[in-house]
């Protein structure tokens, strides 16, 4: 049994609750945010708290309860997503590495290649550059700019080399030493 789906979710102030069939939407003042809800769970929405629970049938099914975490999770990131917002930040490390903007959902990168890098940003998801080095994006959908900070790092990844390449702010990459004769 899920001891993550037993936990009741309490919903601050100035966030709206959607719940028809079995579509969950929340709406804040970062945006709207919807997720489908697995049949074998019914969400109880009551004084501003969300209970998931089990259908009678599905209560010894361990599958059941392995979707009401889930549910229960995403909900949750859904509800902090829409009060308080998302934030990865990278950084571009190496010589003549630099990203600058265009349009405004558009990231130009010059990453040492012999053509800069475009990146079509989604919906949802801002950028701002506070240097030419460092790239912060800014979203409700934690899954969206999770996916979209992955993407941007996988045109150049850090090498253990020399550490040269687009990491995450917090990132640790352990130099390797060189060969030796």
């Amino acid at each position: 049994m899920s001891r993550v789906a037993k936990r009741a979710i309490s919903v601050p102030l100035g966030v709206e609750i959607i719940f028809k069939k079995k579509k969950f939407s929340v709406k804040g003042k970062y945006g709207s945010l919807s997720h489908n809800i697995h049949n074998s769970i019914t969400v109880n929405y009551e004084n501003n708290m969300i209970l998931f629970k089990i259908k009678k049938e599905n209560y010894t099914n361990k599958e059941a309860w392995i979707q009401a975490g889930t549910a229960r999770s995403l909900i949750y990131s859904m509800i902090i997503g829409v009060t308080e917002g998302y934030e990865k930040k990278l950084q571009l490390i190496g010589v003549g590495y630099r990203a600058s903007i265009v349009n405004t959902n558009v990231i130009k990168m010059f990453l040492g290649y012999s053509h800069p890098i475009e990146y079509v940003l989604p919906d949802g998801i801002t950028v701002t550059l506070p240097s030419q080095t460092e790239i912060i994006l800014k979203s409700s959908n934690k899954q969206l700019i999770g996916q979209v900070a992955a993407n941007l790092r996988s045109f150049r990844p850090p090498e253990p080399y020399k550490g040269k390449g687009i990491r995450y702010f917090d990132e640790v990459v352990r130099i390797k030493e060189a060969k030796k004769k």
